[in-house]
């Protein structure tokens, strides 16, 4: 069976949630700002995944299958996400794998 992703050693998942209070915080802020947390716990982070909870808007922008959880999540978990940057409680969502 062939293998889709190389977990990397530290195999536990991170959560950061970080409140911005500043109502011109904007998804492309956020995603600076979560590019930068990432490579600050690791060298090679990688976004599999987010939410814009603003619009709703996600990526990837498809559903496949029924499942208790939206696709976007268990996209990035099946390929290893184990660090997600929430800012203000799923307002942007982000999920990376730490390389």
């Amino acid at each position: 069976m062939a293998q889709i992703f190389e977990m990397n050693q530290d195999k536990t998942k991170e959560v950061l949630n970080i409140d911005i209070d500043d109502p011109a915080f904007d998804f492309s802020q956020a995603k600076q700002m979560a590019k930068k947390k990432a490579f600050e716990k690791c060298d090679h982070p990688m976004i599999l995944s987010w939410k814009n909870g603003r619009t709703g808007e996600f990526y990837p922008n498809y559903e496949c299958g029924a499942a208790d959880s939206p696709f976007w999540i268990r996209y990035a978990e099946g390929r290893g996400a184990n660090l997600t940057v929430d800012f203000n409680k799923g307002e942007y969502v982000f999920m990376i794998l730490k390389i």
